[in-house]
């Protein structure tokens, strides 16, 4: 029975979750599973992979062959490098103490990449939030400069009428003044 590690899906249309199991290759994809080994949500940013790494390392070193996505997320996570490290330690390569230095140094260097790609992120997110503060501020001016040079070209046009009709009831006044004197 040749056994994989493999993704089977979970979730709603267009919201993915994926379960990484241990399960025979001739079952079906959401079908019946050996084991489950952890779970992979790549909606989120960056995805979210949680991983029992004992187990998948086990299942590993058992003979298990990971599908592609899997085999990307377990070199991820670190089980495949671990799973080298350990075959230098069984041909004799290097120590156990060594193979563990090793991997806890590289293990390091990961959740450094990681941390910073998260503070990227979330730099970026307050950055563009800014940035379109900004510009909608820039906008909303505008529109008011705007709405001040209609309001302010108004009330000329209304002072203009009102100078205009007062003239001209002027000269309507002097008109019947004129009249009545005849």
């Amino acid at each position: 029975m040749p056994v994989k590690l493999r993704l089977a899906r979970h979730g709603r249309k267009q919201k993915p979750f994926y379960h990484i199991v241990a399960a025979d290759s001739r079952a079906p994809r959401d079908g019946r599973f050996i084991q489950k080994v952890g779970f992979y949500n790549p909606t989120s940013n960056p995805a979210t992979i949680e991983l029992d790494f004992e187990k998948a390392l086990s299942w590993m070193l058992k003979g298990a062959q990971p599908t592609d996505t899997v085999r990307a997320i377990l070199s991820y996570e670190g089980v495949l490098y671990k799973k080298h490290l350990l075959g230098g330690v069984t041909k004799g390569a290097l120590t156990e103490e060594q193979a563990e230095a090793k991997f806890q140094t590289w293990k390091e260097q990961k959740l450094a990449k990681i941390q910073a790609k998260k503070d990227k992120l979330k730099k970026n997110a307050e950055i563009s939030g800014n940035q379109r503060l900004d510009e909608e501020r820039k906008i909303k001016e505008a529109r008011a400069q705007e709405l001040a040079k209609k309001r302010s070209d108004l009330s000329k046009e209304l002072e203009q009428r009102a100078i205009a009709a007062a003239k001209q009831a002027a000269g309507e006044d002097t008109d019947e003044d004129s009249k009545t004197e005849e």
